[in-house]
Parts: C-alpha cells; sequence; structure tokens
C-alpha cells in the first residue's frame, strides 16, 4: 500500500470522539540523474500523470512537491516543464522517517 495517508497519524477528539487525520510532514523530492522531463500538455492534472508515469494516481503528490505545485489544483497549465522523480523508493523510505 503506497498512498499519501500511509504515514499520516489519525487522531481522535476526546469530547466528540470524531476522527481526523494529523498533519504529514512530505520530504522535499531532491533531483536525480534518473528523474525525467516532460512537458505537460492540455488537460494534464497531477493524478492522471501520476497514473501514466507511476501506474498510481495516490502519487501525484510526488510530482507536485517535485515542481513546487502546492496551489491545491490538480490540473496542470499547458506547456510547463515538469520534473517526473523515478526513485520512489527513497522517497517513499523519507516519508516514512520523517513520520515515524
Amino acid at each position: 500500500m503506497s498512498n499519501r495517508y500511509l504515514y499520516t497519524t489519525t487522531l481522535k477528539e476526546q469530547d466528540t470522539n470524531r476522527s481526523y487525520y494529523a498533519s504529514t510532514i512530505y520530504p522535499s523530492v531532491k533531483p536525480s540523474d534518473t528523474d525525467f522531463y516532460i512537458i505537460s500538455e492540455a488537460g494534464d492534472r497531477l493524478d492522471l500523470l501520476a497514473k501514466k508515469y507511476y501506474n498510481d494516481t495516490t502519487k501525484w503528490w510526488i510530482i507536485a512537491i517535485a515542481n513546487n505545485l502546492n496551489d491545491g489544483n490538480f490540473f496542470v497549465e499547458e506547456g510547463r516543464q515538469l520534473r517526473i522523480p523515478t526513485d520512489l523508493s527513497r522517497i517513499t523510505y523519507d516519508l516514512e522517517r520523517l513520520n515515524k
């Protein structure tokens, strides 16, 4: 299982017994010699790019962090150069280490 909430702690409010997620600390995604670059096309979205390159829509946040896309929008403007990180095991390890 590999998704953005895997290392997120679930907390409960004592008064209401409602559950909520604690903040998750995401690692920086440093450039690697194995990364590759694409130019976005009309209609590109982070989740669809993650599906295309990682076969997993839940890894959209990796592309977002690598490209400083933090506006909460899944859509990517056409013609933007995007870095697609390839070392997913390192990124997952860093995520796990930061959220223990």
